[in-house]
């Protein structure tokens, strides 16, 4: 009995060797990508530091974009559908 396990713990570990490879190799290949080829957690986590650094070196960027935009820059307005709105005189 002791033979026969001896014999077969080489090719096991190799297996796992394998298996382990394959397996990780699989999740890093079929990881979600943008168009361009990054990973989508690269790109999330290169726009959250960006995200947070400029809001510590400009906290009224935030501000002057919310009063340009007016009432539809506001949360909870619709937006406005094109070709919809005022309709040509004489129409």
């Amino acid at each position: 009995m002791g033979d026969v396990l001896s014999a077969l713990i080489p090719p096991a570990v190799v297996a796992t060797v394998f298996c382990t490879f394959v397996i990780k190799l699989l999740r890093n290949e079929m990881a979600p990508r943008t168009s361009d080829g990054r990973l989508v957690s690269e790109v999330d986590d290169a726009a959250g530091r960006e995200a947070a650094d400029a809001g510590a070196a400009r906290p009224g960027v935030a501000e002057a974009v919310t009063a340009e935009d007016g009432a539809k820059g506001a949360e909870g307005s619709p937006a406005e559908l094109p070709g919809e709105g005022t309709r040509p005189a004489g129409g």
